[in-house]
């Protein structure tokens, strides 16, 4: 029994041991806002109380386009086609709750409610009444969600492989090809990630996610992985993966009428093609750009060829409206 007892502790203190040299704590905030949030970041507190990083960014009298990035990643995403569409669109990118600079919410709720939420009322705090909405796999899929809620404030919207249509179920499973979005779902592992998530994981993830690994720089995994590993973020994570999804069905997507632009990289692991023809068919105002040897990812990988496409996109959309007026 003594050896046994003694047993029992030497592998206690090699547990402590392991946890002790592969965890890897929260950021500091400080250090992370001097790090990603410098100008023209804005902090911004909106009505439920929540801080938000935020971008806004071109003419103030240009036409709006609001943008949401993806699961665990942030604004930064977004940059090629600021740089590209600033010149002639005010540009407006935030972190979105449980991710970022933004971090967790004052009441640690991360379903779709709380994000529909967060975008109307960053709009209201900038006072912007319509613009166009577009979205990037999860923020795609917030991007449907909130047209359904707030139809008459979404002009228009840019749908970058988004979540949201139904698929089979191994492929409406955004784990798939992601072994950081596997962890995240899988209970007692996603609890330990929480503690332990190692830079590696996150190169791993962030190559799952994109054919062009040329955009998988020393400098984009560190700012996922930091980022990832600011305050409340984690738990975040742990969160909506352990949500059950519930797909848009044919019938609310054909009740909206706004126009749409969807785009998918053809090579997408996370998120199959099927699901960007399933949205072009059912969205009754949409057009659909397919780009090949593109992945999740088609605003990093090809900012010329998406940007441009946004831009003739908006002029169309433009005159339209200009046409109706």
């Amino acid at each position: 029994m003594k050896f046994l007892a003694k047993g029992g502790v030497i592998i206690a203190v090699l547990l402590v041991a392991v946890f002790l040299i592969f965890r890897t704590p929260d950021t500091d905030p400080a250090e992370m806002r001097a790090k990603y949030g410098t100008p023209p970041s804005q902090f911004v507190q909106i009505e439920s109380g929540l801080t938000v990083h935020l971008r806004d960014e071109g003419p103030r009298e240009a036409p709006v386009i609001m943008l949401l990035h993806g699961s665990n990643a942030d604004l930064h995403t977004w940059q090629p086609w600021v740089d590209r569409l600033k010149s002639d669109y005010r540009i407006i990118r935030f972190d979105q709750p449980g991710h970022g600079l933004t971090g967790a919410t004052p009441d640690g709720d991360y379903g779709i409610g709380t994000y529909v939420k967060t975008i109307d009322q960053v709009a209201d705090k900038l006072a912007i009444d319509s613009f166009i909405l577009g979205g990037n796999s999860m923020g795609g899929g917030h991007t449907l969600q909130y047209a359904l809620a707030h139809p008459d404030r979404v002009d228009g919207m840019i749908l970058v492989d988004a979540s949201g249509p139904p698929q089979m179920q191994s492929d409406d499973d955004d784990s798939a090809g992601n072994i950081g979005f596997t962890i995240a779902r899988t209970p007692v592992l996603n609890q330990l990630m929480k503690h332990i998530t190692p830079r590696s994981l996150v190169e791993q993830s962030l190559s799952q996610s994109v054919s062009r690994q040329e955009v998988v720089t020393p400098e984009a995994v560190d700012r996922y992985w930091e980022l990832l590993r600011y305050p409340g973020n984690r738990e975040a994570t742990i969160f909506r993966f352990g949500q059950k999804r519930v797909p848009l069905t044919a019938e609310q997507v054909a009740g909206l009428d706004m126009p749409a632009l969807v785009i998918w990289g053809a090579e997408d692991a996370l998120i199959p093609l099927s699901a960007g023809e399933w949205l072009g068919a059912n969205l009754p105002r949409s057009e659909l750009l397919v780009l090949d040897g593109i992945g999740h990812l088609p605003m990093e990988e090809a900012p010329d060829q998406t940007a441009e496409a946004v831009r003739t996109w908006l002029a169309q959309v433009q005159l339209t409206t200009s046409d109706q007026n």
